[in-house]
């Protein structure tokens, strides 16, 4: 077996040891992914096609205008694409509770060439989202290390527009995977509405709406 082979094969074993240990912590309290362990969440797994950028992206929706708010938005794999598709006239608000995430995140958008991007280190319950102002919400394997669930649902469900979407991406792989009936029923009790889903109960994407009042 040649040199790089083995580098491979010892990447591999170090990656599921380290994703393990982080998945038996997260069971007795709820952590958001350390900023060093950002690479593996912006990898693409091709056995969750639903959790891939360009599948959560395409049913957002998106277009040049809007205001786009990635609520735990990690080192930025849905902001980049996000601000691109809503353009110059649009605005990402990449919101998390990590600095070092949002300075990845900021980095690529350097990189990239992008200025509709705004920062805010903040977590849930915290009060720092204007109300009625955005079109569009993420929460992408977020929502199960937040530990006051209903509290940041509700926050986003008050941060939308009436008629904007709040999209929510889950995959079995992840430690603080929930079950879509747990992510329906957290959604319906804040006043959120099943706009569509995607995926199966393994990896699913489910777009919910914030009704318009009549």
């Amino acid at each position: 077996m040649s040199t790089y082979l083995y580098y491979l094969l010892g990447l591999a074993v170090v990656s599921v040891i380290i994703f393990t240990a982080w998945r038996l912590a997260s069971r007795r309290e709820s952590l958001p992914c350390p900023t060093w362990l950002g690479w593996l969440v912006e990898l693409d797994n091709p056995l969750f096609r639903n959790n891939s950028v360009r599948a959560i992206i395409h049913h957002l929706d998106l277009r040049p205008g809007m205001q786009v708010l990635d609520f735990g938005c990690g080192p930025g794999r849905l902001v980049i694409p996000a601000a691109k598709q809503v353009g110059s006239r649009g605005e990402v608000v990449a919101l998390d509770i990590q600095p070092g995430m949002l300075q990845r995140t900021r980095e690529k958008a350097q990189a990239a060439h992008l200025n509709n991007i705004r920062y805010l280190q903040a977590g849930a319950g915290e009060g720092k989202l204007a109300h009625g102002v955005y079109d569009r919400a993420l929460l992408v394997t977020v929502l199960g290390e937040i530990p006051h669930r209903e509290t940041a649902l509700r926050e986003i469900f008050d941060a939308l527009k009436p008629g904007g979407t709040l999209s929510i991406t889950e995959v079995i792989a992840d430690p603080h995977f929930q079950r879509r009936s747990t992510v329906r029923a957290l959604a319906v009790t804040v006043g959120f509405k099943e706009k569509e889903c995607f995926g199966n109960r393994f990896a699913f994407t489910l777009n919910l709406e914030k009704p318009i009042a009549e």
